[in-house]
C-alpha cells in the first residue's frame, strides 16, 4: 500500500478513527503527529467499541507499529491508562506483535497545563472562551513555542528536569496565586510525578524520527493519522477558535520530521453533514429540530467530552477549502446512512456577507460569524444497504449526492461510510 494521509476536513470528529482502521490493515505503521488527548477516535469492530484518544487507531490491528510523534503533547497519565486498557482487551500482546512508540521530543502535558485550560475557561467571560475540552493541550504548546516546555527525554535527567521545572512554575505560579487565586505549585511533587510516569513510559521511547525514515528509506507503507480537522488548525482554522497544532498537512511534516515526498496519497475525511462541538462561526448550523435529529440519529456527542455537537448541512465552501490548503487527493464521506429519509438535502455552496457572495473562508471571525449560506438542494434517498460493492447498488439520489460532491471539489470520494462497523463500508479505487 502506497503512504498516505488520512485528516479530518471539517471541525473535528468526522469519523477518522474508523477510516484509519480500515486503512491501517494494509499499513506497517501508523503514525500520529500532532495533538493530545483532545482528539477521540471511535471505532467499532465485531460490535465492540474503542475509543482511543492518543494511540493510533492501527493498534487494533496484529503487527502494526504505533507511533506517537514529536509533534503530539502527551499526558502520560491518559497514556498509560489507554496502554493499561489495551493491554487488559489483549490488543497489546507479543502474539500480536504490535507495539506503541513515542518520540523523545514529544512534550509532557502536566497537571499545571491541565489546571490553567480549565481556569481560563472558567474565567473567560463574554466572548472569552473558546470551548477547550480543558485536557491542557493549548497550554502545553504554549510552553513549547515558548520554549519553556518538557520533553519526554527530559524525564530521564532529573537535574534538568528540576531547572525546567523551576523556570516553568515560577511563572505559572504567579499567574495561579495573583489572578487566579490559587495555591501554589510544588515543584517536589511534580518532579516526582514526572519521575515516576518517566519510568513507566520508557520501554516504549525513542527517537521516533529516525524510525519512520528507516520505514520509508526500507519502503515500509506508513499511514499518517491527524487529529482534529482543517478548520481547528491554528494556522489555517476559523481562528481563535481552533487547536493549538497544524492539524493540516503540513502538520505531517513538521510533526514527524518528514519530507513532502513521503506522501502519495492525502485522504480528507467528511461526514455527508457538517458538525462542530464548541463555540465559534458555522454558517449551515441547524439549530431546529431536523438538527436535533441528525444529532440524535448520529450520536453526534464527543468521543472525549460526551458535549453535544452542533449539526448543520454540508458546507462546500469550508470542504473546498481543505482541499485547497492539505492538497487533498481523495475524500471519504462519512455517516451518509444518518441523511436516509430526509427528503430534500440541502448543500451549501458559497456564503453571503454583508450582501456580497464570497467562495471562501473569511480570515475575519466578526466577518465568519455573519455569513449566511447559500444553498443548492437535491433529491433525498431511502436506507442504504451496508453490503453495496459500488455506487450502483446505492440509491439513486445518493449516488447522485456523492457525484455533486466530486464535480463541486475536483476530487474522488473513495470511502463512503454507511454505518458504524467496519464491513459498513463502501471502498472505491484511489
Amino acid at each position: 500500500m502506497a503512504n498516505v494521509a488520512i485528516l479530518g476536513a471539517q471541525w473535528g470528529d468526522e469519523g477518522k478513527g474508523k477510516v484509519v482502521d480500515i486503512y491501517s490493515e494494509k499499513s506497517e505503521f501508523i503514525v500520529r503527529y500532532q495533538g493530545g488527548n483532545n482528539a477521540g477516535h471511535t471505532l467499532v469492530v465485531n460490535g465492540e467499541k474503542t475509543v482511543l484518544h492518543l494511540i493510533p487507531s492501527g493498534v487494533l490491528h496484529e503487527g502494526k507499529t504505533c507511533v506517537i510523534a514529536s509533534g503530539v503533547v502527551l499526558d502520560p497519565a491518559v497514556f498509560m491508562e489507554e496502554i493499561d486498557e489495551l493491554t487488559k482487551r489483549g490488543l497489546l500482546s507479543e502474539k500480536r506483535r504490535t507495539k506503541v512508540v513515542i518520540s523523545e521530543r514529544a512534550q509532557v502535558i502536566f497537571p499545571y497545563h491541565k489546571l490553567l485550560d480549565r481556569l481560563r475557561e472558567e474565567h473567560g467571560g463574554k466572548g472569552g472562551k473558546i470551548g477547550t475540552t480543558v485536557r491542557g493541550i493549548g497550554p502545553a504548546y504554549e510552553d513549547k513555542v515558548a520554549r519553556r516546555g518538557i520533553l519526554i527525554c527530559d524525564l530521564y535527567d532529573p537535574e534538568l528536569l528540576r531547572e525546567k521545572l523551576e523556570r516553568a512554575v515560577k511563572e505559572k505560579n504567579t499567574v495561579l496565586e495573583h489572578l487566579y487565586g490559587q495555591p501554589k505549585l510544588s515543584i517536589d511533587e511534580l518532579h516526582q510525578w514526572a519521575i515516576e510516569f518517566g519510568k513507566k513510559l520508557k520501554p516504549m521511547v525513542c527517537d521516533t524520527r529516525v524510525l519512520v525514515q528507516e520505514a520509508l528509506a526500507n519502503g515500509k507503507s506508513i499511514l499518517f493519522e491527524g487529529a482534529q480537522g482543517t478548520l481547528l488548525d491554528v494556522e489555517h482554522g476559523t481562528y481563535p477558535y481552533v487547536t493549538s497544532s497544524n492539524t493540516i498537512t503540513g502538520g505531517i511534516f513538521t510533526g514527524c520530521g518528514v519530507g513532502p515526498k513521503s506522501l502519495e496519497h492525502i485522504v480528507g475525511i467528511s461526514k455527508a453533514y457538517t458538525t462542530r462541538v464548541g463555540t465559534g462561526p458555522f454558517p449551515t448550523e441547524l439549530a431546529d429540530a431536523l438538527g436535533e435529529q441528525i444529532r440524535a440519529k448520529g450520536a453526534e456527542f464527543g468521543a472525549t467530552t460526551g458535549r453535544p455537537r452542533r449539526c448543520g448541512w454540508l458546507d462546500l465552501v469550508a470542504l473546498r477549502y481543505a482541499v485547497e490548503v492539505n492538497g487533498l487527493t481523495a475524500i471519504a464521506l462519512m455517516k451518509a446512512d444518518v441523511l436516509s429519509g430526509i427528503s430534500e438535502i440541502k448543500v451549501c455552496t458559497a456564503y453571503e456577507i454583508d450582501g456580497k457572495r464570497v467562495n471562501t473562508l473569511p480570515a475575519n471571525i466578526r466577518a465568519f460569524e455573519r455569513a449566511k449560506p447559500v444553498y443548492e438542494t437535491l433529491k433525498g434517498w431511502g436506507d442504504l444497504p451496508s453490503t453495496a460493492k459500488g455506487l450502483s447498488d446505492l440509491p439513486r439520489e445518493f449516488a447522485a449526492y456523492v457525484e455533486y460532491i466530486e464535480r463541486s471539489l475536483g476530487v474522488p470520494v473513495v470511502t463512503v461510510s454507511m454505518g458504524p462497523g467496519r464491513e459498513q463500508t463502501l471502498m472505491r479505487m484511489m
